[in-house]
């Protein structure tokens, strides 16, 4: 009886938490609104649909050669498309398919995705972070000469600098663009400074030239500002071969990641930067988004022991220097180190989105791309199936379960019963299993399901039959019953083994609905053991302690 009792609770038990785990519940997604993608709050079935059933994007992906040629492009995308599935991974799209398409694409499918500037930001971002010292040795000022004289050979003019009345403007825009730090609790963030390091920089080049007239200093060493008007020439001028040549030993050229507004001017932040980085983002271990009451939305992120010594190292080196974090030859901050830091950072995205954070944070745990890649196609999709296909595939579902009842009950009887009793549990902790594990429905995960209720089926025919063997041969009800679940245990066993097997091997080598189909088979051959083993026996079980006196079984 006891033993009887706690079988009884782990089913009911299972079927409650089966339950709650199907029960549909409130989450925030991602959805469009009148155009517009908004996060907001929705009621659903904690089971996701794959692409097939519900639609979303196709991104073909390629090399982007315009900087730099790729000698052998197929090795490349090996190693690019491992970095993309992380980030896809990552990104929680559900059953995604990312694989190579000959030697020279990657494709890209997103069930239920359809914002595709966040997409591809996501897949083609190369993320690739490096920590850099400021210059404070006023290299560039002693170069801007030959800059001026470069660009003005190429054509590129002297450009509208801002107006004397613009000054209040430019003083405003170098207050903004000052950076520090708090050391002490190893963070990087965007504040104030002061206006001693402004006067330790005085352009030294002749006035006129394109450099000279529009580059100008900030307040922290190694900043510069440049208005609107002359982004373009400047950005133009640095792409030269003969000013990449003209570049001061060991120094590099970065821009800011963001353009500020002071009065009538829009300007740009410039830095020159040693070339040799302190550390880059392949020591990083872990990156999380954050939001700080004081900061905004900043992406925290921690080192290996080897990047933390040499960090540790580096920044007391330079203690009181200015340290820039560039991420994609970016400079997103550029504060002030107090002290050493040593395995754990911050990186302060300003006025950045919480969205942007998590992307940032995403694409900094799952790597930096190898190689530059370009989108070369992109498109929405919707479902394959269509609604009316669907509908019709529930509807075979459902037909097929009602043959199955029929036949068990028309065939066993009584026993077949029990069985369906088992089988509709085994339809719920199924479900449950797919949802407690984010599984996704697509039509061959169906096919599988379909499938798994039919092996689920042939173990209490395996059963029921050894059963009646044992009833023939002149055995007790209770007996026949244990010695039929006994004889018949290593044929169920040994036969959803191998099956089960099957499916890991599929799961492990297919994409996309191959691996759906694997995951339902899996889940339902877990189920149907649990059911046709256990489940069915409790029945018997049960109905043989509340019948003490019968002694026929209706199988």
């Amino acid at each position: 009886m006891a033993n009887l009792k706690y079988r009884v609770l782990l089913i009911v038990g299972l079927f409650a938490a089966s339950a709650w785990a199907l029960f549909p519940r409130t989450v925030v997604e991602r959805v469009k609104r009148d155009g517009v993608f908004v996060y907001d709050t929705v009621r659903r079935v904690p089971l996701k649909r794959g692409l097939d059933l519900q639609g979303g994007m196709h991104l073909t992906l390629e090399v982007d050669e315009a900087k730099q040629v790729v000698a052998n492009k197929s090795e490349a995308l090996d190693r690019a498309l491992k970095v993309v599935r992380q980030r896809i991974d990552e990104f929680g799209v559900a059953e995604p398919v990312v694989q190579k398409a000959g030697d020279e694409r990657i494709i890209v499918e997103l069930p239920g995705i359809d914002d595709a500037e966040r997409a591809q930001d996501v897949v083609q971002k190369s993320a690739f972070l490096e920590f850099q010292i400021t210059d404070k040795t006023q290299a560039l000022e002693k170069v801007l000469p030959r800059f001026d004289e470069i660009a003005k050979n190429a054509g590129l003019g002297v450009a509208v600098a801002a107006t004397a009345g613009d000054t209040a403007a430019k003083a405003g825009v170098t207050s903004l663009l000052t950076q520090k730090t708090d050391s002490a609790a190893d963070t990087a963030k965007a504040a104030g400074a002061t206006g001693a390091d402004s006067a330790a920089q005085t352009p030294t080049a002749v006035a006129g030239g394109l450099f000279s007239t529009n580059v100008q200093p900030g307040q922290i060493p190694g900043q510069y500002i440049v208005p609107e008007a002359a982004y373009g020439a400047i950005e133009r001028a640095l792409a030269l071969p003969a000013i990449q040549g003209a570049m001061p030993p060991g120094k590099v050229i970065r821009w800011g990641v963001d353009s500020l507004v002071s009065g009538t001017q829009r300007f740009f932040a410039l830095y020159v930067l040693d070339s040799r980085p302190i550390i880059t983002g392949e020591v990083l271990t872990d990156a999380r988004p954050s939001t700080d009451p004081v900061e905004g939305n900043v992406v925290q992120f921690t080192l290996n022991n080897e990047g933390a010594r040499r960090f540790k190292v580096e920044t007391g080196k330079h203690v009181k220097d200015n340290m820039a974090i560039v991420l994609d030859q970016r400079v997103v901050t550029a504060p002030v180190l107090n002290s050493a830091i040593g395995r754990n950072g911050q990186i302060t995205l300003g006025g950045g989105t919480l969205q942007a954070a998590q992307d940032l944070a995403l694409v900094l745990r799952a790597g930096a791309l190898p190689v530059p890649l370009k989108v070369a196609e992109v498109r929405s999709i919707g479902a394959s199936l269509g609604q009316d296909s669907i509908n019709k595939g529930a509807l075979s579902l459902a037909i097929a379960f009602l043959l199955i009842v029929v036949i068990m009950i028309g065939y066993y009887r009584f026993a077949g019963v029990l069985a369906v009793a088992g089988l509709v549990l085994y339809l719920v902790y199924t479900l449950a299993v797919l949802a407690g594990f984010n599984a996704v429905l697509t039509l061959p995960g169906l096919a599988g399901f379909v499938l798994s209720i039919g092996i689920a089926v042939d173990a209490n025919v395996l059963i029921f039959e050894r059963i009646r063997e044992e009833l023939d041969a002149g055995k007790s009800v209770r007996l026949a019953i244990d010695e039929g679940f006994r004889h018949a245990l290593s044929a169920i066993v040994d036969t959803s083994a191998t099956t089960i097997l099957s499916g890991m091997v599929l799961y492990q080598y297919g994409t996309g609905p191959v691996r759906g189909f694997a995951v339902t088979l899996i889940a339902g051959l877990v189920a149907s053991l649990f059911t046709a083993i256990f489940v069915s026996k409790t029945f018997f079980l049960l109905w043989l302690n509340r019948s003490r006196g019968t002694q026929t079984l209706s199988i």
